[in-house]
């Protein structure tokens, strides 16, 4: 497309309620206009985990403000907007619902194209915001319900090479943090209890470690996690610390070992650059960043990271996202279904094993 595009965007997936609005420059590069997130830690951590119902009461309660701000820090009115996205799936399905139908109703209202935008997809695409990084590239992606490899080949064109057979990393950096009773959320509190920890106290696994693949797993360290815990009566910060360090000192060695066998699999092809990307919430862990940059470097591979604000739920990578579709004809109609699961790669195989994410 050869003008600019101006995007409002609207995450409501999980427990963060976002809108933004960027601007997608004819030349393919963008800039972020505004960015604001409300988060729900409050509401959520006298449950130690996200409740689905508080959570979607709160994006109905604050949605609206949210937008009225992201414009008004724009310095833009409706009048400016060339359409609107929003998170369309997966995600708990109260959330999406709220945001996905406030996007219709300002499609409907003003006359704007809609965008019912994959949240996975924002997040793969973050690097072209931040980096202006050029397709393919290899895609870390590792959340809370998330953790893949994926080569993404184009705009709505991704290759799933490996994904969780049982429990997210995210998921474990949160249970094993609900374990040693530390706060919500979870992964930033086991990080930076970790800090003061020895990682070689505690020799936990590493699942699928050296083994041929892509696909993660984290239900086996999770678990040795609790029983370590479990056996040390009344533990100390110390015990605290030192498990936690361990613990996150074994997922990084998972990560790296599973992202090397996927850089290898993307040089095979011989793609014009050897780039990693790594995106979701746990690529805020400012340990796992290190081990993964210096297991690309190793690799040759070239390692691109959103800043932090960009790695976890916002939305300005779904408005983002949105212009990279728009900029290609994609659009949706009033019809577009939330979706609880929604594969960035429909026609990979079907994982197996418990707990899988889609």
């Amino acid at each position: 497309m050869s003008r600019s595009l101006t995007i409002l965007g609207l995450e409501t997936s999980c427990d963060e309620t976002a809108a933004a609005v960027v601007r997608r420059l004819p030349d393919g590069t963008g800039e972020i206009l505004s960015n604001v997130v409300f988060s729900q830690i409050a509401d959520h951590a006298p449950y130690g985990g996200v409740v689905p119902e508080i959570a979607a009461r709160a994006h109905i309660e604050h949605l609206d403000q949210l937008i009225v701000r992201a414009l008004k820090e724009a310095g833009l009115d409706w009048t400016q907007l060339d359409g609107i996205a929003a998170t369309a799936g997966p995600g708990l399905i109260g959330g999406v619902i709220v945001g996905l139908m406030t996007a219709k109703g300002i499609a409907l209202a003003r006359g704007l194209p809609l965008i019912a935008l994959n949240h996975l997809e924002g997040h793969a695409l973050t690097a072209r915001l931040t980096h202006h990084a050029a397709f393919p590239y290899l895609l870390l992606l590792v959340s809370g319900g998330h953790s893949q490899l994926l080569i993404v080949e184009g705009v709505g064109t991704y290759r799933r090479l490996g994904t969780t057979i049982d429990d997210a990393v995210g998921e474990a950096f949160d249970k094993v943090a609900k374990l040693l009773g530390l706060e919500f959320p979870g992964g930033p509190a086991v990080e930076k209890i970790a800090e003061e920890g020895d990682p070689g106290r505690f020799a936990f696994p590493r699942p699928l470690l050296h083994r041929p693949g892509c696909d993660f797993s984290f239900s086996g360290l999770k678990t040795a996690v609790r029983q370590t815990a479990e056996a040390i009566e009344n533990p100390s910060r110390q015990d605290k610390a030192d498990i936690a360090a361990s613990f996150q000192a074994a997922a990084a060695d998972v990560l790296a070992d599973r992202s090397t066998h996927a850089m290898q699999r993307l040089r095979a092809q011989k793609p014009p650059q050897l780039v990693l990307v790594i995106a979701g919430g746990v690529a805020a862990n400012k340990t796992l960043r290190a081990r993964l940059m210096q297991e690309a470097g190793k690799n040759g591979f070239e390692c691109l990271l959103p800043p932090l604000s960009l790695c976890t739920d916002n939305g300005a990578m779904i408005a983002w996202a949105g212009a990279e579709r728009m900029a290609l004809g994609l659009t949706d109609g009033l019809e577009a279904s939330p979706k609880a699961r929604w594969p960035l790669d429909p026609a990979a195989p079907i994982a197996r094993g418990a707990g899988i994410k889609a």
